[in-house]
């Protein structure tokens, strides 16, 4: 059984990549039975963010299982393998192992340090629980991943100042608009990227708060905590013309704001600029919508400039971060060997008590036909170590005769031997 990645991310795939290999969350159940439903497959959990869409599984063979994984994601999304695979990145045990401790520690994201895809990753794992896609070594990956990252930011100054992609976003708002109070702000969704972008906007005093979902209650629950408005998606068109700064992240699978409808918000705000930020993965904007000369529509990887500054502190802790992780991997790698030899160690186990039951039941027949106890203990003591010898003895023979030193060697280390 191997360990295997494959997917995508910002670093390997434009946005335009991303979008056509992303799997909602609605999808995400169908999808890991199908996943799983591939023979190679042994167990199987899917990662999939705006910056990424990664498959975890357990193989029978990990050059086999990359072929398959990567024509069961080209399958899924009815997308030419070939388009495919210039952008597909793999890992194979170790380096699996590795990936995902520096995925949950922030180490591989956009923003670096950002603590979000750890409460992505738990939600990952949490989809595949549910489906019945995990087993012993994925569910294991998944809990030390957990533990490295908890590890990671209290040993190392990572999570110092947060700096997310909601944080940015409301950063380049400053930098566009400067004071933000007499700015109103719409976001269209509800989910998490939303309710930070909102909590940072809320925090410096943005002048009015709206969300929209297409779920009203929860749109009005989440604008309850910044003394906003929640509507439903229907009555965007009545609110954007009154707002400076759009930020969306939805799971919609077609744009949510369109480039007429835009314009026709400019108009009737007499052209005052539109800070627009999309954040979704498939994008919520039509990217038409750039070409509106008072729109600044911003995308997830147009935030990439904003987000590399005031890094270099981060820099450093993800160079204490990469010790630990390595650390742990091989921590992670001896309790995986670990399970091969309590297997080993438990057949024996099972092996050496059938001899034991085996000769004392005939040790009993002895005693009650009348045979001497000393006899019935000795015949006992000798059938079973006879028993228990035969198979090391006979493999000691057959590693001397073929002039196998290493083995040799290994054998009186296991046998607690003196050495020459």
């Amino acid at each position: 059984m191997s360990l295997l990645t494959i997917g995508v991310n910002h670093i390997s795939a434009p946005l335009e990549v991303r979008e056509r290999v992303a799997i909602t969350d609605s999808d995400l159940p169908s999808a890991l039975s199908l996943l799983i439903d591939t023979p190679i497959i042994q167990e199987a959990a899917i990662v999939s963010t705006c910056n990424r869409t990664e498959l975890y599984c357990s193989v029978d063979s990990s050059e086999a299982g990359k072929i398959a994984t990567a024509k069961w994601l080209s399958d899924f999304h009815n997308l030419d393998i070939d388009h495919n695979q210039s952008y597909l990145y793999n890992h194979n045990d170790q380096e699996t192992a590795k990936h995902m401790f520096r995925v949950a520690s922030g180490l591989d994201s956009m923003v670096l340090g950002e603590p979000q895809i750890l409460g992505q990753l738990k939600q990952a794992y949490q989809h595949a629980v549910s489906a019945g896609t995990l087993g012993k070594q994925l569910n294991q990956l998944f809990q030390h991943s957990f533990n490295v990252a908890k590890k990671v930011r209290t040993h190392t100054s990572i999570g110092t100042n947060p700096v997310s992609v909601a944080s940015t976003a409301v950063s380049l708002a400053k930098q566009i608009f400067g004071d933000l109070s007499k700015r109103n702000a719409l976001f269209i969704g509800a989910g998490e990227t939303i309710e930070l972008a909102a909590q940072h906007l809320s925090a410096v005093g943005a002048n009015r708060i709206t969300i929209a979902n297409r779920n009203i209650t929860r749109a009005q629950k989440l604008a309850n905590k910044f003394n906003g408005y929640g509507i439903s998606l229907s009555y965007i068109g009545e609110v954007l013309p009154e707002s400076d700064i759009v930020i969306t992240a939805t799971s919609s699978t077609l744009p949510i704001l369109g480039k007429g409808l835009l314009e026709r918000s400019l108009k009737r705000r007499k052209h005052t600029p539109i800070l627009v930020i999309d954040l979704a993965i498939p994008r919520d904007v039509e990217p038409e919508a750039a070409m509106l000369q008072d729109i600044y529509l911003y995308s997830v990887d147009d935030l990439k400039q904003v987000i590399q500054e005031n890094m270099q502190s981060r820099m450093n802790a993800a160079e204490e971060a990469e010790i630990i992780i390595d650390d742990e991997v091989t921590k992670f790698y001896q309790w995986l060997r670990g399970q091969d030899v309590t297997d080993v160690i438990r057949t024996y186990r099972c092996q050496a008590e059938q001899h034991k039951n085996e000769a004392i039941e005939k040790a009993a027949r002895m005693l009650k036909q009348g045979k001497p106890s000393e006899e019935a203990m000795q015949f006992l003591a000798n059938t079973l170590v006879n028993k228990l010898l035969h198979s090391p003895t006979e493999a000691l023979k057959s590693a001397g005769a073929e002039n196998h030193q290493e083995l040799l060697e290994a054998a009186k280390t296991i046998l607690g031997l003196p050495r020459d």
